[in-house]
């Protein structure tokens, strides 16, 4: 029966040593900081910048929601935006819905 099973793998494995530890982890410890530089850094990078866009928004500015709106902000507060989509059409949305800011005049150019 010793062509099923290989007579190798009967044998006593000798103790790892450290070189052959530091071979096993080694991926691991590239994959960290490739993780860090590629995935996590630029992802808070835009957070960031999304979150300092929205403290910004002032009455007046132009803006684009999540769900394609776009509108003039006419009244802020704390978790709200009250938007003028059209001549006397107001909606009120989430400060976190709005994904940019227009530059000045872009709608009435439209």
């Amino acid at each position: 029966m010793d062509f099923l099973i290989s007579p190798a793998f009967a044998q006593q494995a000798g103790a790892a040593s450290p070189q052959s530890l530091l071979g096993a982890f080694w991926p691991l410890l590239v994959m960290i900081p490739l993780f860090y530089f590629l995935l996590i850094r630029p992802q808070s990078k835009r957070n960031k910048e999304l979150r300092d866009m929205l403290a910004k928004i002032a009455k007046g500015d132009e803006v684009v929601t999540s769900g394609g709106l776009a509108g003039k902000v006419v009244g802020l507060g704390e978790t709200f935006v009250t938007v003028e989509i059209a001549d006397n059409v107001q909606a009120k949305i989430q400060k976190s819905a709005i994904t940019s800011v227009l530059p000045k005049g872009t709608l009435k150019a439209q």
